[in-house]
């Protein structure tokens, strides 16, 4: 969350960043893109108002684009994110094949890029 009270939240050091301060500061961002996601989420399903939920929705999905940015650049700045990231995901698939949980098919599994919202945290 905004720490505008910390007189040194924004302030720039006095140097430039290594390369591993860097992809800690990304890796920070993504973190924030998530809670802000969450944060306009909550609000859109805490509300009624139609523009006002269309407008947090909207919003919440362009963070979502912000960590897409964020981890291509995390991909291209250690050069080895791809490949954990598709470690991770090959472990789930091979734990959807051994309990046949999870969804129905890869299609409910990877959501398409079309989806006009990130969907309900109540179901």
């Amino acid at each position: 969350m905004p720490e505008f009270l910390n007189p040194f939240s924004g302030k720039v050091p006095d140097r430039k960043l290594t390369k591993e301060e860097l992809i800690r500061a990304i890796r920070l961002n993504i973190a924030a893109e998530h809670e802000a996601i969450h944060l306009y989420m909550a609000h859109a399903e805490a509300t009624d108002h139609p523009l006002a939920k269309e407008v947090l929705v909207d919003i919440a999905n362009e963070e979502r684009e912000h960590v897409g940015e964020f981890m291509y650049l995390l991909e291209i700045l250690t050069g080895d994110e791809a490949k954990w990231l598709e470690e991770g995901r090959e472990e789930v698939r091979e734990m959807m094949a051994r309990s046949g949980g999870g969804a129905e098919s890869d299609d409910e599994a990877a959501p398409s890029e079309d989806e006009a919202t990130i969907g309900s945290l109540k179901s």
